[in-house]
């Protein structure tokens, strides 16, 4: 039996790829920090380390005797941290995976990486794991602090011997979303008599693919290679009429002007160097709001005989799991 030690399991994505994992019969070990809400995990049976990916002691034990290692671990907020936080959790805590996984022998790496550290694409040319990073302008410290430590993985690889797969998914949706992360986008959709959408997309996808997609690049998948996993591309209209289609809801959908929010990113970004805070709505978040962010999941499709999950059965399924776990819509 195959032993795997996943970082960051009390997230959205580290839950559901524990729960596959024990579902194809692996040993499952977890790192997780004191301070995480472990509830989620109380119903799943694995091996528990405390400690961060900061920590290299940490890592090193964690890692120890484990034949896989699923890093999806990361510093993801938008607003309110510090460069320097990202920079310590991003990249020096991927660093410190990296060498563990070396000492210790691991037979592959798995690092979930972002979508955004390759170029974004159209609805009828979708960005693909050919597209280089093109998103350093917008000066986002998770998207640079993420290509920073995928580079660090592929240079391990070429450098050190590692062996290693970097996923890349795109916006994730599902049950087991606790904190919520993407299920705020959800709840920014839903119980409203107008709903204001930006004028861009996302492409999404379901975790539960993603999960599997993690399971199948522990034996798929060339060394050292990077595979988008991606779903479907839709605009936020879209998105979010698809919602509320599904939550029986009926808001008036109103379009923000692509220079209206801009510049109140511009202003927002402003506001924050005066006051050292860095606002919800930056020029950063402001861009990536009017992009089309969109990509094709082909690739993984093929290296790894994934097929994706419909969007709307993602949606379904995670507002039944918050109805069930916060006995309200979210």
């Amino acid at each position: 039996m195959s032993k795997v030690l996943i970082t960051g399991a009390s997230g959205l994505l580290g839950y559901n790829a524990a729960l596959e994992f024990s579902r194809n019969g692996f040993e499952v070990r977890v790192l997780i920090r004191r301070s995480a809400d472990t509830s989620l995990l109380n119903g799943l049976f694995c091996e528990w380390y405390y400690g961060t990916i900061e920590n290299a002691a940490d890592v090193e034990e964690a890692v120890a005797g484990c034949d896989f290692v699923v890093h999806t671990a990361s510093l993801t907020g938008q607003w309110g941290i510090r460069r320097s936080a990202y920079e310590k959790v991003n990249i020096r805590g991927t660093e410190n995976v990296i060498r563990a996984c070396l000492n210790q022998g691991v037979k592959r790496l798995i690092y979930i990486s972002t979508a955004n550290t390759m170029a974004p694409g159209t609805l009828e040319d979708p960005g693909t794991e050919l597209n280089p990073f093109s998103l350093f302008k917008i000066n986002s410290p998770y998207i640079n602090t993420k290509y920073i430590a995928q580079q660090k993985v592929l240079e391990a690889v070429v450098e050190k011997g590692l062996q290693a797969v970097i996923l890349n998914p795109t916006f994730m949706i599902g049950a087991h979303d606790l904190k919520p992360s993407s299920g705020r986008l959800l709840k920014y959709a839903l119980n409203k008599m107008f709903l204001f959408y930006p004028p861009g997309g996302k492409n999404f996808v379901h975790v539960g693919d993603v999960s599997r997609a993690i399971v199948a690049a522990c034996r798929h998948g060339e060394n050292g290679e990077c595979l988008l996993i991606a779903g479907e591309n839709l605009s936020y209209r879209e998105f979010f009429r698809m919602v509320n289609r599904l939550a029986r809801q009926s808001p008036v959908m109103l379009g923000i002007p692509r220079l209206l929010l801009k510049a109140g990113g511009l202003l927002g970004t402003a506001i924050g160097r005066l006051t050292g805070k860095r606002l919800k709505l930056n020029y950063a978040s402001a861009y990536l709001l009017c992009l089309h962010n969109y990509y094709s999941g082909q690739k993984a499709s093929r290296a790894l005989g994934l097929s994706y999950t419909p969007v709307s059965v993602a949606i379904e399924e995670a507002l039944e799991w918050f109805d069930k776990n916060n006995n309200t819509r979210i």
